[in-house]
């Protein structure tokens, strides 16, 4: 599933490769890495401003092979990457291990999507759950629906992002410009 802006226009610049530094437009992937879904949000940031571009997520069977759910996740998001040509890039770090399973599984996914991330050389960071509550809504205390709501009001959005993995993957997006000079 893949949401994309249809009543986007383009930020000043965008269509010009001849664009000044002041104008040039940062266009950022937010991962949120899982085996059973990894979702992701492309934004662009120019002169202040955030635009949500793209987002959705990659949902694998969980009746398939695991070798095949990590492939999956590879080839969608490669297919996503080629689609829209982040410069960079944020990903959510794993947080937990109640359940060994899980978080191996997770793990995994964050492997697969790291390899992709490097074949495409698109240089990224990794947050941990407090930086992005902080980077997104000013409090680490943030629970996840305030996180969704400051995703929407920074994006402009009607709604929250749904499914909740994509919202949390355009909370990395922006997360990554907080931490790496958006300014």
């Amino acid at each position: 599933m893949i949401n994309t802006d249809k009543n986007f226009s383009s930020l000043p610049g965008s269509e010009n490769k001849n664009v000044s530094q002041k104008q040039k437009i940062r266009r950022v992937l937010g991962i949120d890495p899982g085996l059973a879904n990894t979702g992701f949000g492309v934004i662009d940031f120019c002169d202040g401003r955030y635009r949500m571009v793209s987002y959705g997520c990659i949902t694998t069977d969980k009746e398939a092979p695991h070798g095949e759910r990590l492939l999956t996740i590879y080839n969608r998001l490669c297919a996503v990457i080629d689609e829209f040509k982040p410069d960079e890039a944020g990903m959510e770090t794993l947080y937990f291990a109640r359940n060994a399973k899980s978080a191996m599984g997770v793990s995994e996914a964050r492997g697969v999507v790291t390899l992709c991330l490097y074949q495409h050389d698109i240089k990224f960071g990794e947050y941990t759950p407090n930086q992005i509550k902080i980077a997104v809504s000013g409090t680490q205390s943030a629970d996840k629906e305030t996180v969704q709501q400051y995703v929407k009001v920074l994006l402009g959005l009607k709604n929250v992002p749904k499914p909740d993995h994509a919202a949390d993957a355009l909370a990395g997006a922006i997360t990554h410009l907080h931490y790496n000079g958006r300014l």
